[in-house]
């Protein structure tokens, strides 16, 4: 939402005061929702870009964000299309979860890893960008992402240093203490992991256009399919 104010013309400088009584003050002031609102917008990254286009790697930053959110969206639409169920996951409003797909996201395009037909990957990802720009958000996020062990690595390790420093320095109370930091971060990760994941390392792919699907091998030599992907305003 803009909130900026334009001035330009006004003779006072408490005209952002006025109100046009001919209309509701209900619609002149926006709501609680409009303005605490964290939906993304469809134009977020482009203006960023457009603005901050002089910091070296933005772009690349941005894109990989975007193809890590669409690399997760791929992945449920997969394991929902293999599902042996697939009436139950839409009654119980469930995400089903393939565990033999798995991904990798670069800056270029994304790795998909596990048997899958390469036809049925062509309709997947383009029905997961349909489905996670029109307001199914959430298919960004996915319990298996390395961000989610990148999270409890260093939420266990901070705790254990935390733990280390302000108990004695004696080997019963550090066992328990460690024992309590692991115990603490294997409880806080997967939430931590979930916010990580929403703000930071994902973001609604509205800026990318599929350029094509090829089978191939990753840098380990690891066979794939590799979605490319392109940047469009």
């Amino acid at each position: 939402m803009n909130t900026s104010a334009s001035f330009q013309g006004s003779s006072s400088p408490f005209e952002f005061f006025h109100f046009n009584f001919t209309i509701p003050v209900s619609e002149q002031v926006p709501s609680l929702e409009d303005q605490f609102s964290d939906f993304p917008q469809s134009t977020q990254d482009a203006d960023l870009l457009r603005q901050l286009s002089f910091i070296p790697g933005l772009k690349e930053i941005l894109m990989i964000r975007q193809v890590h959110a669409l690399e997760h969206a791929t992945l449920w639409v997969l394991s929902e299309s293999k599902s042996a169920y697939p009436t139950t996951a839409e009654s119980t409003n469930l995400q089903l979860d393939n565990e033999l797909l798995g991904g990798l996201s670069t800056d270029q395009g994304f790795y998909l890893y596990g048997e899958v037909n390469i036809s049925d990957l062509r309709r997947a990802v383009t029905l997961a960008r349909h489905r996670i720009t029109s307001g199914e958000w959430d298919l960004a996020v996915h319990p298996r992402c390395g961000t989610n062990l990148s999270v409890a690595m260093l939420l266990t390790a901070g705790l254990a240093v935390g733990v280390h420093l302000l108990l004695p320095f004696r080997p019963i109370e550090q066992l328990i203490g460690l024992g309590l930091a692991a115990t603490t971060a294997a409880e806080l990760a997967p939430d931590l992991g979930f916010i990580a994941q929403r703000y930071l390392t994902t973001a609604i792919p509205f800026n990318l256009a599929i350029e094509n699907i090829t089978r191939t091998r990753d840098a380990w030599g690891r066979e794939a399919h590799f979605v490319k992907v392109g940047w469009q305003e």
